[in-house]
């Protein structure tokens, strides 16, 4: 990262903030689809994005006038622009430029100009862009500029609104959990584990499945997850609405057979419809808070993709 005011963030860092906001591989969302429609038509571009700078991938939260739903990180011009924050990328004329003149995505899509806004989190993470493309070289004007900042920062409010949302019914989720365990086993209050199994690329699902039967495969996966629980021992399982992702609670006793039916799920998700379903686990026996456990859970969700890619 260059020196700026997220300087003291390293990737691994930036990465694990953006798999905090777990929205890489979601579903489409209108408000996300309107912003690149209005950055295109205030822009004067035919193509227009919203980024988000992946491990070793650009993922498209929405696109006007791209087809696909991600690129390679190296042939990302975004992963350039998140290396300065603050300020707005533009090159007038990618063709000139020493980093873009044979990049072999470029060339296919024709674009000679580029302008890209960060999305930055509260904390600093720069962790993809709202940005458009043209055929031809150019340069924005003042009120364009301004008009794609405010459009990040725009996006930027979506995504971490999104994110509380989430995380109230997270720990909803979590105390209800945590509450049941407690009342089965009374003797093992303050010992228990947060497991957090999370289907990767749900938009690629979508299109391939279509979202009728995407929502059935869902549906079963969840029945087959609740199967794998001990309900004597206060085990719960819920989905978090409107995702692919279920958090469990689970007993102090015999944890790591239920994790190993879950991971069994995980295969036969993946022989039958193709999904990836990853699984972070983190156990504690001194009551710390749920919160603490939950995040470690996620930690260990983060490692996991990390393997993955």
């Amino acid at each position: 990262m260059s020196l700026s005011a997220t300087a003291t963030l390293d990737e691994s860092e930036r990465q694990r903030a953006l798999d905090a906001l777990h929205i890489v591989g979601s579903l489409p969302e209108p408000a996300y689809d309107d912003i690149v429609k209005v950055a295109a038509a205030v822009c004067g571009t035919p193509m227009a994005l919203v980024t988000l700078i992946d491990r070793d991938r650009q993922w498209f939260k929405a696109r006007t006038g791209v087809e696909g739903l991600q690129t390679e990180r190296n042939l990302a011009v975004c992963d350039h622009a998140i290396r300065q924050p603050n300020e707005l990328l533009e090159v007038g004329d990618l063709s000139s430029d020493v980093r873009f003149a044979h990049n072999p995505l470029l060339q296919d899509l024709g674009a000679r100009f580029y302008a890209g806004m960060p999305l930055v989190t509260d904390e600093g993470a720069a962790v993809g862009a709202v940005c458009v493309l043209d055929m031809n070289p150019r340069e924005l004007n003042p009120t364009q500029r301004e008009a794609l900042q405010a459009l990040a920062r725009l996006t930027m409010t979506l995504m971490e609104g999104r994110g509380r949302e989430r995380e109230q019914q997270v720990a909803e989720i979590l105390d209800k959990g945590v509450a049941e365990e407690a009342a089965a086993a009374p003797d093992a209050a303050g010992a228990y584990s947060v497991v957090i199994l999370e289907v990767q690329d749900l938009t690629e699902l979508t299109q391939r499945l279509g979202e009728r039967t995407l929502e059935r495969q869902l549906q079963h996966l969840d029945q087959s997850l609740e199967q794998c629980l001990q309900p004597q021992r206060g085990d719960s399982i819920n989905r978090v609405s409107g995702s692919g992702e279920f958090i469990a609670v689970l007993g102090s006793s015999d944890v790591e057979e239920t994790l190993t039916r879950f991971k069994q799920v995980a295969r036969e998700a993946n022989q039958n419809a193709g999904a990836t379903l990853l699984l972070g686990a983190a156990y504690t026996s001194t009551g710390e808070s749920t919160t603490a456990v939950f995040l470690r859970a996620d930690q260990a969700l983060s490692a996991a993709k990390d393997a993955l890619r």
